[in-house]
């Protein structure tokens, strides 16, 4: 069997290789070609060119690197043609992806499978559209996305979030990670204001602000601030006119299994987090850890997503179970007074969130199969 695979970021690449240790698991034998990184490398790819090339976000830093990229897609498309595989799997980045699957749609019959739903059911529905005449069948992480996707013709497999299969700390971890940073038995915060320099930048500031009012009423509060390696420095010159210093976790020097581990045993030692929406409220669901989540992007952005939006909450703890638990504050309410006095509700109820955190991991498939070996099953059983 030949298989073509496709990632274009880090979080492809992790799903990726647990998709291909499914496979290999599955059919060993397999003759791989495609894109990937350092953990699609593991299970038998050669990327045809680096990964972090196609690794871009946002306007501003596609346009200078646009012909690059659309070289990339046509030279990545033929490459799938000339291999003729079994099927072509495309992971996440769908400006790239999905253009890739348009060209080889176009000259052959190769079959198509894309992981990673589109928020459809959240905002620009079109695009179940556009995406099913490319695409044969998608590999969904929620368990409500299969509908949007077959109503347009799509085969749809819920295959189980990624974040089901990833550890998590023990109490034991989580004290000494306490005794560590001498915390000790205060009240712990984590903050978490995003991994790009966009999202650090903005929610920097209203973070600090958040904590001030937070720190008013609880001046024994520790605050600890995971940052992600790229934007470490951002993060100390963003929190530098703090009134309490956070524990910043810099895992620069350390390899990706300690700063992994250290990040865990944050999540797992917090009294309370207040995040940046996005995945990270599953990881804390995982760590049973009660979240805020803020958010808060241009005008321009707000004004255009506000009027494209078709839920009331995008925290994923909130869609997934089906409640409201997880207090959060979004564009225009994205305000300290507002945030800071949900952080204390919060902690002085910190068990409000736990049923509705304990089922998103049931229902995201954690005493399921392995997500990458329902993935991959799924890609196999839908070549039959």
């Amino acid at each position: 069997m030949k298989i073509f695979v496709v990632a274009g970021e880090l979080s492809g690449d992790k799903l990726g290789g647990a998709l291909m240790a499914g496979l290999n698991a599955l059919k060993p034998g397999i003759a791989y070609r495609g894109v990937g990184g350092p953990l699609m490398a593991e299970q038998g790819l050669s990327s045809q060119f680096p990964m972090h090339e196609l690794s871009v976000m946002g306007l501003a830093e596609i346009l200078p690197k646009y012909r690059h990229l659309k070289r990339r897609i046509s030279e990545t498309a033929q490459a799938v043609l000339d291999f003729q595989p079994d099927v072509l799997i495309t992971i996440d980045s769908p400006d790239f992806c999905l253009r890739v699957a348009k060209i080889v749609k176009a000259h052959s019959t190769i079959r198509t499978v894309h992981y990673v739903a589109p928020s459809v059911w959240a905002w620009r529905a079109g695009r179940a559209a556009k995406m099913a005449k490319v695409i044969d069948q998608v590999l969904a992480l929620l368990p409500f996305e299969p509908p949007y996707m077959e109503a347009h013709g799509m085969r749809c497999d819920f295959v189980g979030h990624p974040v089901v299969a990833e550890d998590v700390a023990s109490d034991e971890e989580a004290q000494e990670f306490r005794t560590r940073h001498e915390i000790g038995e205060a009240p712990m915060l984590l903050a978490l204001p995003g991994s790009r320099r966009s999202e650090v930048t903005r929610l920097a500031p209203i973070i600090g602000a958040t904590i001030e009012r937070v720190l008013a009423q609880r001046p024994d509060i520790k605050v600890v601030l995971p940052a992600a390696g790229p934007v470490v420095d951002l993060v100390r010159d963003a929190t530098a006119d703090w009134s309490q210093q956070p524990i910043i976790l810099d895992p620069t020097g350390l390899s990706q299994a300690a700063a992994s581990a250290e990040k865990r045993a944050a999540f797992r030692a917090a009294d309370v987090a207040l995040a940046a929406s996005g995945t990270v409220s599953l990881e804390l669901a995982a760590a049973m850890t009660p979240m805020v989540i803020a958010y808060d992007m241009n005008w321009l952005s707000r004004k255009l997503i506000s009027h494209m939006l078709k839920i009331d909450t995008v925290t994923l703890v909130n869609l997934v179970s089906e409640t409201r638990a997880v207090p959060e504050y979004i564009g225009e309410n994205c305000q300290p007074d507002q945030i800071a006095k949900a952080v204390l509700e919060t902690l002085d109820n910190p068990n409000a969130q736990n049923a509705a955190m304990s089922c998103t991991m049931d229902r995201l498939g954690r005493h399921d199969e392995d997500p990458g070996l329902r993935a991959a099953r799924a890609v196999l059983v839908g070549l039959r």
